[in-house]
């Protein structure tokens, strides 16, 4: 890599080439530059070098090479959806490894020039397209191939200039290795700051007025921000778990309810659901139409039918009584949606004593709520849930 203060830096007219305001960074590794780049040339100049087999001709022997993961699906699905929302944001730096030859740093004015390379010897000319390895960000990148706004989006990258390959797995690992996942009970906590109506914040509203309610069924049930506080049940479920829930009723799948925020941070209104819709989401008309009070006495009712019904077990702290743990919640969860649709009350508050009628038809004794009937986990879940349905006694 040269450094110069002379150097010409223009924007290349045949697109093989382009300049950027960086700044110089110096660290134990060695140094490098942190810049931003328009989203357009970040994709033009990177690649990823995913982690694969390839077999020595001469030798026959199995060599691996590249560091990076296989892209998940799933995750850039995600990803092209949120960069197109009305904030969408990418704080954190996208690393990339650079060969020499192709930057130059003016350090004077903090100018880096990034372009393709042309060697003599063609193997080691670096083509346009292969400028900049991508050790973290692909998926971020690989979304941002969906951005279609007229906003610019310039991301914040950090550019390694020259590195061996040991190093690139080095950077690699420590990024990777170093990340701790968010708390998902404090991430929809944090909603609760936002101005902006959401699915997100409504849920989390009936969770908090029910966690905090003298004599509600949830009182002190619910593990704010994923923990036990000084109040809180030793059965309590955690906040993510209630939110999430309850979401699936009102804006389900995940990307519907990111659209949902997304049309109110607009200014907009999602549209009014179908009968096909409300069927799927029983409790969406209780969003579009500002009806938190209103949903929250239908939790409160249906659990304190619940409560009633099976007293010993949802008030049981009893490590082997599961009715009112996370999977025992899901699955009458479920099967609140399936009460709603026989009784054809979509949009209704139902009572307590209206929850009492269906529930004192289930033939499930206050006892069998235990985990050697109903196992931890999505699986006892699911079979709660079929038991909930399938012994109800009554002519449907």
């Amino acid at each position: 890599m040269s450094y110069s203060s002379m150097l010409p830096f223009t924007e290349s007219a045949n697109n093989g080439a382009f300049t950027v305001d960086c700044i110089s960074v110096d660290q134990p590794l060695g140094r490098f530059f942190i810049a931003s780049i328009p989203y357009e040339k970040l994709i033009e100049i990177t690649y990823a070098d995913t982690r694969r087999v390839e077999l020595e001709e001469k030798s026959g022997y199995e060599t691996m090479l590249g560091i990076q993961r296989e892209l998940a699906p799933g995750r850039v699905k995600e990803l092209e959806r949120y960069v197109n929302t009305y904030d969408a944001c990418f704080p954190t730096a996208i690393i990339l490894s650079v060969p020499e030859s192709c930057v130059e740093f003016d350090e004077e004015r903090r100018l880096l020039r990034i372009s393709a390379f042309e060697a003599e010897n063609r193997d080691d000319s670096v083509a346009y397209d292969h400028i900049a390895k991508i050790l973290d960000g692909q998926h971020r990148i690989k979304g941002l191939k969906a951005y279609f706004q007229d906003k610019p989006f310039d991301v914040n990258v950090s550019i390694f200039v020259d590195l061996d390959p040991a190093s690139e797995a080095y950077i690699f690992s420590v990024v990777n290795q170093a990340q701790t996942k968010v708390n998902k009970s404090l991430v929809y906590d944090l909603f609760s700051l936002a101005t902006a109506k959401s699915p997100q914040k409504m849920c989390h509203q009936v969770a908090v007025a029910l966690n905090e309610t003298k004599d509600s069924p949830f009182e002190n049930k619910i593990k704010r921000l994923g923990v036990a506080g000084p109040k809180t049940e030793p059965v309590a479920i955690t906040q993510a778990a209630f939110v999430e829930a309850l979401l699936k009723h009102i804006s389900y799948p995940h990307s519907l309810a990111v659209d949902d925020r997304d049309l109110y941070l607009k200014g907009k209104q999602p549209p009014r659901p179908n009968a096909k819709e409300l069927k799927k989401m029983i409790f969406r008309e209780f969003m579009i139409d500002d009806r938190v009070f209103d949903l929250t006495d239908i939790i409160w009712n249906y659990f304190d039918a619940v409560r009633a019904r099976w007293p010993d077990s949802w008030n049981s702290d009893h490590k082997g009584v599961m009715l009112s743990k996370t999977n025992g919640f899901m699955a009458l969860m479920r099967f609140l949606k399936d009460i709603y649709i026989d009784l054809d009350r979509i949009g209704s508050v139902i009572t307590t004593e209206e929850f009492s009628n269906v529930l004192s038809e289930i033939d499930i004794d206050d006892s069998e709520f235990t985990v050697d009937n109903y196992k931890p986990g999505t699986s006892g879940e699911s079979k709660l849930y079929k038991d909930l349905k399938e012994r109800r006694k009554v002519n449907n």
